[in-house]
């Protein structure tokens, strides 16, 4: 692996047309791109990496969103492709499209040409190799696609913690045109169904899976990257997709892990959560590495600008944001060369030397100052060059040589241990038989409490059963409960249905009223244009009033200046009078009387005549100048009403435009457009009564205007007649303002009383509605209940039937767990027995031929230095072991220890097997002859595999040739390929004749011969495990050896000595079947 690296991940979004069945319904497009990387939804805007509008071509998307993704895989990159979105909104035709169409192929076909591509234009020192595999999730279950009965695949994790798909069928290609007949025969394969939104339907998430391997011939530089190409199905809602049956099974589970992958980008999005849960579904679980690990990812989210899916378009979208925020960690995935290797054990040698003189330093201190006196925290003891050593390691070496040292009668010098080397090895060997068979005794006891717990276990199962046959007659009872609630249901709905007709006759009485309403408010306009007749009649009456003043004035004038006139007459004439009566009274006395009675009398007539004259003038001028100011006023306030009228007519036009809109919108709106029409009813009544008091005022008007002039004609000639005539005249206007105002009252408590009978009309239809609204509203919630019950019911079952799974999963772990432990314990026991009887031999071989050390040729050290290297990787695959067994039973901790306890102390007795020299060659030859006896077995069983289905041959690839190349078979030469070759044939080098279980695998593109030349193969001994051979490199490929022996059951036990075959890391690990 190289240096990590941090980056996002990649989110572009795709709008399709409109199809023409939501052009048909009358949706319209609700999206709007305002730039190449936003899109406008109902104002919400969205921000991606790249937006592609509807009429984007598939070369466009492919260029812009996945080419660059096929460079990234070709240098040692994880990448990632995969199409999000609601149903039917295009992921399949953008991650497929029409596969054997050029120009509407999709992303799938095209990666898949561009990456040969790339291959052909490298450099011809690079040899590819690879492999594709075909799966999909249906009904969370992993189905193989191109092996159709493989129905439930599981996930497993690899060595580096990596999901993959343990099972699923790889199939070497060389050419895009293999790819493209592997895509069609697993398209076939795949599930499809019609729903109302889609014709072709996926009911599953499919995953094209493509490995390739690089090796550079000349540096044996190895390169691997896997590209995911991922079409999720859709999310569907039943409403609309109207799913039933096994379709509608199949869009709760399409749903569920669509769920489950919102959540796990939601928790990866937010950053602070310490779990993700990867382990809600399968899907997620092998998109770990897409979502938060070593993969570029790229996501394609499909959406559809139709307003009908608007609620579906804008989830999607806010799934992408969510996405675009997390960050993958990638690293090229590079394999050590033999090279690096060599490097890598120096410095581990290095490591050990180290340690060993820190050993020996211990040892020392130990003889020297006894274990009583040793300080192991002094931190003079610990000041050396191995700071990688860990303290506790030491500790645990010490108290091993505390008690070896406790059990001797004195400790002994370093001089002496190497003296008697082979003494104490025996000692020790001794020692550890003892322990090894305490703690046998002790695991043994452990497995006899392990049984009873197992039985314990097998008791609670049994009750669990019972408890489950409880809850799935409780669940009968359930669906029961459930039918009859949807008999109900159904009744409701019908109820609901006849609520809805109720409901529209109202609707309908409604608009009746409404047109009710249109034909007063046209009698309205009507009676305002009447208004607006009578306000230019009031105009011109005012106008004919200011005439009138005006001829009042004068008329005024005229009178004032009469009156001055009859003044002065009056004064000349009282003037004249008393001088009359001077003259008369200086008269005799007889003619005095006569004379001044007369002249009394005839004054006093006149002065009362004049005087009742006066004062009727007056009183009629004084009743003028009242009335003309009334006149007046009333002008004043018919004006400012006239302007109040007005507006009150634009606010009555206003309002009923606004009506008008009102009636035509929803049910809801009905109260306030009833309130409305109140408000007009008591405006237009109010505007009534305001004509009906203009009439009046008018009418008044009239006959003040005909009494002034009536009264202004007649006033010089005869005052008496004139006021009889005014009062007359008076009385009569009077009479006809009383007729005509009864008439008015009458004509206008009619129409209240009409308006009064509407009104109650209108309020029992109102409440009818208000009636109507609660049943629905009521009825809905009934509907919701049930719903939310059913919904509820439907998730306790779906746990009941998760629990039931998972039950019967623990069950079957609990078994294989017992086989597991028995056969472990087994096999470790043999395995010590063994070493300790071969140590035991060599080193009494040893004894008895150390007179022949001084003669050991090279070639011995050489396969003593090979034995070295083998006892270090059995000490590796020894501590491996240790880990598994630690994983699979935690109650172990002390077995961990001891047989890391033992693996240190197989490395201290590496001097001894030095000594070992004729029994190693011996044993050579006699475990040589088994490896050939297991070989032979294992070649006839690869025979027999081949007549059955044929095993996979890997076809390497090499750059800078054309692509239809010619297919190497028989024995040539590797370096005579002229292109893309399949290595197989019958012309086999010596060594794959011996080793046949050994195939040219993508990471040994160039043989066993080859490969053998680096390195020759050593043979170590283990226990017998059956007749079967295994062929590992380290710790880590016999651990999973080891597993898969586990998995087929293997029998453990019996005479002779298995073979494992000890093979440098550049050749391949095949398994024997």
């Amino acid at each position: 692996m190289s240096d990590p690296s941090e980056c996002s991940i990649k989110v572009v979004c795709r709008f399709r047309p409109m199809n023409a069945a939501e052009t048909a319904a009358g949706s319209r497009p609700i999206s709007k791109f305002p730039a190449d990387d936003t899109v406008n939804i109902q104002g919400k805007v969205f921000t991606f990496d790249r937006v592609f509008k509807p009429t984007t071509t598939q070369e466009q998307v492919y260029n812009l969103a996945a080419k660059a993704i096929v460079k990234d895989v070709l240098e040692g990159y994880n990448g990632t492709i995969f199409a999000y979105g609601q149903t039917s909104s295009g992921k399949t035709h953008t991650m497929e499209g029409v596969l054997h169409d050029f120009s509407q192929r999709g992303i799938i076909p095209r990666i898949v040409d561009d990456i040969f591509n790339h291959i052909y234009s490298m450099d011809e020192n690079l040899e590819f190799h690879i492999k594709v595999s075909y799966f999909e999730i249906y009904m969370d279950k992993i189905r193989d696609l191109l092996d159709v009965q493989k129905t439930n695949l599981s996930v497993h994790e690899d060595k580096n913690r990596v999901p993959y798909v343990k099972g699923a069928t790889e199939r070497f290609v060389s050419s895009p045109e293999e790819v493209m007949d592997t895509i069609d025969e697993g398209k076939n394969n795949r599930h499809v169904a019609v729903t109302n939104m889609n014709e072709h339907s996926s009911r599953s998430h499919s995953i094209f899976l493509i490995h390739v391997k690089q090796e550079n011939l000349e540096t044996e530089k190895k390169l691997h990257g896997k590209l995911y190409l991922v079409d999720l199905a859709g999310s569907e809602k039943v409403s609309k997709t109207g799913a039933e049956g096994t379709v509608l099974d199949e869009a709760k589970n399409i749903n569920k892990s669509l769920s489950a992958l919102g959540n796990v980008v939601s928790a990866l999005a937010e950053g602070k959560k310490a779990y993700i849960p990867y382990r809600d579904s399968k899907m997620t679980r092998i998109l770990q590495e897409a979502l938060g690990g070593n993969s570029r990812t790229t996501i394609i989210i499909c959406a559809s600008p139709s307003s009908y899916n608007e609620f579906e378009t804008k989830s999607t979208l806010m799934f992408g944001q969510r996405a675009k925020t997390i960050k993958n960690t990638v690293t090229v995935n590079l394999e050590l060369t033999a090279e690096e290797w060599r490097k890598k054990y120096e410095k581990e040698k290095e490591k050990n030397a180290k340690l060993r003189a820190l050993l020996q330093r211990y040892e020392a201190e130990v003889s020297k100052y006894g274990l009583e006196t040793l300080d192991l925290t002094d931190p003079a003891l610990l000041d050396t060059q191995c700071d990688a050593v860990p303290v506790d390691v030491l500790k645990g070496i010490l108290s091993d040589k505390s008690a070896v040292v406790d059990n001797t009668p004195a400790p002994p010098t370093i001089e002496a241990v190497n003296n008697n080397a082979n003494v104490q090895a025996v000692a020790v060997s001794d020692e550890e038989m003892r322990k090894f068979e305490e703690e046998r005794t002790q695991l043994y006891l452990q497995l006899d409490e392990k049984d009873n717990e197992i039985s314990q276990q097998s008791v609670m199962v049994e009750k669990l059963n019972c408890q489950m046959m409880e809850q799935n007659e409780l669940l009968n009872q359930t669906r029961r409960d459930f039918e009859t609630l949807q008999m109900e249901m159904n009744r409701l709905q019908s109820e609901n249905d006849a609520a809805k007709e109720e409901v529209k006759e109202v609707l309908q009485a409604l608009e009746e009223l409404a047109v009710n309403y249109d034909q007063k408010s046209q009698e309205v306009e009507e009676k305002m244009k009447e208004n607006e007749q009578l306000n230019d009649e009031l105009s011109q009456k005012q106008t004919s009033l200011r005439s009138t003043e005006g001829e009042l004035q004068t008329i005024k004038e005229v009178q004032t200046h009469q009156r001055k006139r009859v003044s002065e007459m009056m004064v000349s004439l009282l003037k004249d009078l008393g001088e009359i009566g001077l003259t008369l009274g200086t008269k005799p006395a007889d003619t005095n009387i006569q004379p001044g009675k007369f002249s009394e009398n005839t004054s006093g007539e006149v002065n009362g005549k004049i005087e009742e004259e006066f004062t009727m003038a007056r009183l009629f001028v004084s009743k003028m100048k009242s009335e003309v100011k009334a006149l007046a006023t009333r002008c004043q306030t018919l004006e400012t009403t006239n302007i109040d009228c007005n507006k009150k007519m634009d606010e009555n036009e206003k309002e009923l435009g606004q009506c008008r809109m009102l009636i035509q919108q929803h049910e809801v709106k009905m109260r306030s457009l009833i309130e409305s029409m109140k408000d007009v009813e008591h405006k237009k009544r109010s505007l009534e009564e305001s004509v009906d008091s203009l009439n009046e005022e008018l009418a008044q008007l009239h006959s003040q205007e005909e009494l002034r002039v009536a009264a202004l004609r007649d006033k010089e000639e005869k005052h008496a007649e004139k006021i009889e005539s005014t009062l007359q005249m008076k009385s009569t206007l009077e009479k006809q303002i009383e007729s005509h105002r009864e008439a008015h009252q009458k004509q206008v408590a009619r129409l209240r009383d009409e308006i009064e009978q509407k009104q109650g009309h209108i309020d029992q239809l109102r409440d009818q509605n208000q009636k109507m609204i609660l049943e629905h509203e009521k009825l809905q919630s009934d509907y919701e209940k049930l719903k939310e019950e059913e919904a509820e019911k439907s998730r306790k079952l779906a746990e009941l039937t998760l629990q039931t799974d998972r039950r019967q999963q623990a069950q079957a772990d609990l078994k294989g767990l017992e086989e597991t432990v028995a056969k472990e314990l087994q096999t470790l026991h043999n395995l010590r027995k063994l070493f300790v009887q071969d140590l035991q031999q060599r080193v009494k071989r040893s004894q008895n031929n150390e007179d022949d050390d001084t003669g050991a040729s090279a070639a011995q050290k050489q396969k003593i230095s090979f034995l070295e290297n083998n006892l270090d990787q059995l000490t590796k695959v020894h501590k491996q072991l240790v880990r598994d067994n630690a994983d699979l039973r935690c109650e172990l901790p002390k077995l961990e220890k001891r047989l890391r306890a033992t693996a240190e102390r197989v490395k201290s007795l590496e001097a001894a097997l030095k000594d070992a020299k004729e029994g190693a060659m011996r044993d050579r030859k006699r475990y040589q002859h088994e490896v050939d006896r297991i070989k032979d077995a294992v070649r006839q069983r690869n025979m027999a595999r081949r007549g059955h289905g044929g095993a996979q041959v890997a076809k390497p690839i090499r750059p800078g040739q054309p692509i239809g190349a010619g297919i190497r078979g028989g024995g040539g030469s590797p370096g005579m390929s002229n292109g893309p070759s399949i290595r197989g044939g019958s012309g086999l080098s010596p060594s794959r004749e011996q080793n046949p279980n050994i195939m040219n695998s993508p990471t040994s593109p160039r043989g066993d011969a080859e490969s053998s030349r680096k390195l020759p193969n050593v043979p170590v001994a283990l226990p017998n495990r059956g007749e079967t051979g295994v062929r590992m490199s380290d710790a880590a490929d016999f651990k999973d050896a080891m597993r898969s022996s586990r998995a087929r059951k293997l029998p453990t036990g019996g005479p002779g000595v298995p073979a494992v075959q000890v093979v440098p890391r550049s050749t391949t690990v095949k398994e024997s079947q």
